[in-house]
């Protein structure tokens, strides 16, 4: 087996394919380095071997084999990384696992495990196994074979559990195994469930720790260290707490011992408050200790310039290596509000009230504010993270924890940036089917800083698009996200977007209406407005009267007393109503006592209150929207049989070999790529004169376009740049030397033929790699509405057909695909396979750093691709395509 000769030059077999390398979490949350054999890994792998067991020695070979021979040595770690590939687990340096395949034909490879007898039940052979399947697909590999022996039940799981459609046969004592590994909706399945629970398990070791150690606490007042004592101290914290002082006999009354060999063991957490230069240190001394999380507060990492930077990545991978997460550097803290925790590591004194919302924040300063709000407006907080610089727990790590957190009803984060945005984008839709989203970012400004500036990228906009596409509800203030938050926690999801308003008065009633059809709320009931000298008596019989009405999915409820008595009294009156509601319920109560302080009318069903009815009306909004988005069905993914991603990866592979720089690619290699995704670019010749373009227009059949290839000129009609419907030798013969003449001095004289397109209506589609939203799809109709109003629709790779159906018709100026004004309508159908081939391309092809297909001319049948340009550049990125449960 394995003596397959592939196509594959040798020296490019042997190039160590560091792309392979990645952090991963197992099963019981620890992290692990995953990375190819080395031949240095000999004698790592000798030592791996002699310390297993001689039944787990019997089970891979099939035969006692006390230890590997030299010869053994240098087969098992000199690979081609092609035909021969194998793959290392590690965890401090040691190795915990070995995985490999050997090619045995063209599509076809036999595998074979090893797992750490003390490391049998973390999920090693399943994340080995989804990682060499990868790397086995990049080489046109799709099927996988091994031979098991009946006994050994643990690697049988493995394969059976991997979600493949695994065939067994059984035959002279050994069971064999055959499965495609090419990826299907139950195996992402299993993938992803694999990778959430570790993820969640990983989180929940940080925030549910049994002990925590503080390694920088200080006698001194006025210091960071002292101050998270404090907070820990004061907050009750349930389990065992330690603090490592080198001087001190104690802190705040609590012994400290001299290092953390000193600290009983086992330690669950530790709180790093040290100087930035002295924290590897400690992680190293964490990591010999065993411990499987850190809180990082100390600052002078990335923050503070180049070598800061380096000081955080050697941070981030000693504690990977060693199996801990980390929050931070640069961390305000984290908080766990439940009372059987009681955790407070923060520099604010006081657990927050415990509640049912998960909050992460990457700003110091915002987590200042995000703890104050909720205060003050009284929602309990059930967890509480603050990154910091997010060097290795990020909001995707969090939002795994909290789907699995029944105490986190809702989810707020804070966002400067998304990390891995097609990891953020695939868990945040997950989550969103359960539990609600709100995201508060630093604006546009605070991602773009983040992103290196180059020549295509996203638009601002195409953020909003995540976050609408994933069910996110996205807020522009802070005090807006705890206006939702307080409608999402306390209130049940309105059905629909039908609005009963009950004021008592007019002029409120109005308000609130106009707000509501602002907002896309639609008035069934109402608005009411009952006497402006009214009661509590009345004012209650007209809500009672709008949550009875069976047309009613939601009801706002303002009061402005006469007399500021009535206040608490319609409080009482909200509070007995809206109990058992279907509805939701949000009022404005104008003068209501103690507003500053809570934020909702207590009772069965507490009742949000907002300081203004338009608040209260946007916020219903938000929820609205949530709410629809939810009770909709999404679709599948974009699937397509006929799409050959492997040969465009060998094809954009082999030109940026040759180009790492990058490159815009010509017409004849655009078009090649953009065929094995079934994308046909229409023909174009290219003239120089007036006798070759008549030749050109009989090959490709009258009528025919002028067209010249300058990129600032190729669409417009108006400057000259296009001529268009020419019928005749004479016409385009005038045609070629008149645009030559005009456009030559403008670096447009050169030319090309095309044949003309049915009519139709031109639209543009695109995409582009973003860094920070990841594949982003466009699509607008041609000329100004899309280049000079902006009227593109945007969605983030993969698409579901919901998700082109949504895309286009979110542009403004889509009716003129269906039939505007007595027009005929377009082939939409066209158009919409046409955006998902590009879909697929733009998932499967990262380093297609741009795609624009200008103009695509979608008539009665069908759509034309008339030009297409693409760029390819090898990018820095996250590729949640190839690893699941890669730490990002």
């Amino acid at each position: 087996m394995g003596q397959y000769a592939g196509r594959v030059a040798p020296q490019e077999r042997l190039t160590y394919p560091e792309h392979w390398e990645a952090d991963v979490v197992l099963r019981d949350g620890g992290t692990a380095h995953l990375r190819p054999i080395r031949p240095e890994d000999a004698e790592a792998l000798q030592r791996f071997h002699l310390s297993q067991s001689p039944e787990s020695v019997y089970l891979r070979f099939f035969a006692p084999m006390p230890r590997l021979s030299e010869r053994d040595l240098e087969r098992f770690t000199v690979v081609d990384h092609h035909d021969r590939v194998a793959m290392v687990i590690t965890i401090a340096g040691d190795i915990v696992g070995v995985g490999r395949y050997d090619r045995v034909d063209a599509t076809e490879a036999e595998v074979a495990f090893n797992i750490s007898d003390h490391h049998h039940g973390r999920g090693v052979g399943s994340v080995l196994l989804e990682h060499l399947a990868a790397a086995a697909r990049e080489h046109g590999i799709h099927r996988f074979m091994a031979e098991v022996l009946p006994q050994n039940r643990k690697m049988l799981a493995v394969f059976n559990d991997a979600g493949y459609e695994v065939t067994h046969r059984y035959e002279d004592g050994v069971i064999s195994l055959g499965f495609d590994i090419d990826p299907t909706e139950r195996s992402r399945a299993v993938m992803e469930a694999r990778e959430h629970r570790a993820e969640a398990s990983s989180m929940h070791a940080v925030l549910h720790p049994g002990s925590v150690v503080l390694i920088g606490a200080s006698r001194r007042e006025d210091t960071i260290g002292r101050a998270l004592l404090a907070a820990v101290q004061g907050s009750g914290f349930t389990g065992a707490l330690h603090v490592v002082h080198p001087e001190a006999d104690s802190v705040l009354g609590i012994p400290a011992h001299r290092s953390l060999d000193d600290v009983p063991h086992p330690v669950d957490l530790a709180v790093v408050a040290v100087p930035g230069a002295s924290v590897l240190e400690v992680v190293h001394d964490c990591a010999k200790a065993g411990v499987r999380g850190l809180v990082v507060v100390s600052g002078g990492f990335a923050e503070a310039g180049e070598e800061g930077l380096e000081r955080q990545r050697e941070l981030v991978r000693v504690a990977r290596a060693s199996g801990m997460r980390v929050v931070g550097p640069n961390s305000w803290g984290v908080i766990n509000a439940d009372p059987r925790v009681r955790l407070n590591i923060s520099m604010r004194a006081g657990t927050p009230p415990a509640g049912h919302l998960g909050v992460f924040c990457q700003s110091g300063a915002l987590s200042v504010a995000v703890l104050d709000l909720a205060a003050r407006r009284s929602v309990g907080i059930s967890t509480f993270v603050s990154a910091g610089n997010r060097a290795d727990v990020s909001a995707n790590d969090c939002l795994q924890y909290w789907e699995a957190d029944d105490d986190t009803r809702a989810v707020g984060l804070y966002l400067e940036s998304t990390g891995n945005p097609r990891k953020f984008a695939r868990i945040a839709r997950r989550i969103s089917r359960s539990r609600p989203v709100v995201v508060l970012t630093s604006g546009t400004s605070g991602f773009s800083r983040h992103t290196t500036s180059r020549a295509h990228h996203a638009p601002p906009e195409a953020f909003d698009a995540m976050l609408s596409q994933t069910g996110c509800i996205r807020v522009p203030t802070l005090s807006r996200l705890f206006d939702v938050a307080q409608l999402l926690l306390d209130q049940p999801l309105p059905e629909g977007n039908r609005v009963a308003v009950v004021a008592n008065s007019h002029a409120l009633a109005d308000l609130v209406a106009d707000a509501c059809l602002a907002n896309r709320l639609s008035v069934v009931h109402g608005p009411v407005a009952v006497p402006e000298l009214s009661g509590p008596g009345e004012f209650g019989a007209a809500l009672q009267a709008a949550l009875d009405d069976v047309t009613v999915d939601a009801v706002v409820a303002v009061f402005a007393p006469a007399v500021l008595a009535h206040t608490s009294e319609v409080a009482d009156v909200l509070a007995d109503k809206t109990a058992t509601s279907r509805q939701p319920v949000v009022a404005s109560l104008i003068g209501y006592p103690g507003r500053e302080l809570v934020g909702v009318v207590e009772g069965a069903r507490r009742v949000p209150l907002y300081d203004t009815p338009e608040e209260a009306v946007s916020a219903l909004a938000d929820v609205v929207r949530y709410s629809t988005w939810r009770r909709r069905n999404l679709g599948e993914r974009v699937e397509l049989a006929d799409c050959d991603s492997e040969g465009a990866q060998a094809m954009v592979a082999k030109v940026l070999e040759q180009h790492p720089e990058g490159i815009e690619l010509d017409p004849r290699r655009s078009a090649e790529l953009l065929r094995f995704y079934g994308i046909e670019v229409w023909p174009s010749l290219a003239v120089s004169g007036p006798e070759d373009a008549l030749e050109a227009a009989e090959r490709l059949g009258w009528p025919v376009a002028l067209k010249t290839t300058a990129a600032y000129l190729r669409h417009r009609v108006d400057l000259g740049g296009v001529r268009l419907d020419i019928a005749d030798a004479g016409e385009l013969s005038r045609d070629v030397v008149e645009m030559t003449a005009q456009l030559g001095p403008m670096g447009g004289g050169d030319l090309v033929v095309q044949k003309m397109s049915p009519a139709g209506v031109a639209c543009v589609v695109r995409t582009v790699e973003d860094p920070q939203y990841g594949p982003v799809v466009s699509f607008g109709l041609g000329g100004d509405a899309s280049e000079l109003l902006g009227d593109l629709g945007h969605r983030i790779a993969p698409l579901t057909r919901v998700d082109i159906a949504d895309m286009i018709r979110s542009v403004r100026a889509s009716p003129k695909l269906f039939g505007h004004r007595g027009a005929r309508p377009v082939d939409v159908g066209a158009l919409e396979d046409l955006i998902a081939r590009l879909s697929c391309l733009a998932d499967g092809l990262p380093d297609v750093a741009y795609v624009d297909l200008n103009p695509v001319v979608v008539g009665e049948h069908g759509a034309a691709v008339l030009s297409a340009t693409v760029h390819l550049r090898t990018l820095a990125r996250h590729d949640d395509r190839r690893e699941l449960g890669a730490l990002t």
